[in-house]
């Protein structure tokens, strides 16, 4: 991955605490994020918002805390421009979020057992996809799409192994 455009010190306290949480330090790496939620605020950066939820859910074995952060994040994506993104990294556009953030979406009322909402969120994710790069990013987002899918028609609620923070 190329440098980010700008110096950005909370993105960069953001990443550290999602490199923890990689690593295995979950519980760690949610403490971190919390704190840093603290500091951002529920009126902070759109951009920082975003990215914090977006990996704080991902970092929630329970599937309605996940669900409340990943909404935060996409309301968050929202409000976020183009030139907010350019700004913190020039190969990043907003509308590659979206596949993202909606797949999650779905994915947690799947696992709820929220069927309808999982096909809406699906459905979303399926079509802003083609504003993901065709890189190994945007193939296992796309792919994850398919599994998700499949999991809705089959009203499966089981955690997939793929998910991130499956383990965790």
């Amino acid at each position: 991955m190329t440098e980010p455009s700008s110096t950005d010190p909370m993105m960069d306290a953001i990443g550290m605490a999602v490199t923890e949480g990689r690593s295995g330090n979950t519980v760690r790496a949610r403490g971190q994020l919390l704190d840093l939620w603290k500091v951002i605020g529920v009126s902070g950066d759109p951009l920082h918002r975003c990215t914090l939820a977006h990996y704080l859910a991902d970092l929630c074995g329970d599937p309605a805390q996940a669900l409340a952060w990943d909404v935060r994040a996409l309301d968050a994506a929202d409000a976020v421009t183009e030139r907010r993104v350019q700004e913190h990294h020039a190969s990043l556009h907003i509308a590659g979020f979206y596949p993202s953030l909606h797949l999650n979406l779905a994915d947690n009322y799947r696992r709820l057992g929220s069927f309808e909402a999982a096909r809406e969120h699906i459905d979303a994710a399926r079509k802003r996809s083609s504003a993901l790069p065709p890189d190994s990013y945007g193939e296992l987002i796309r792919a994850a799409i398919d599994e998700v899918t499949t999991a809705v028609e089959n009203q499966d609620t089981a955690v997939r192994a793929s998910a991130p923070g499956a383990t965790a």
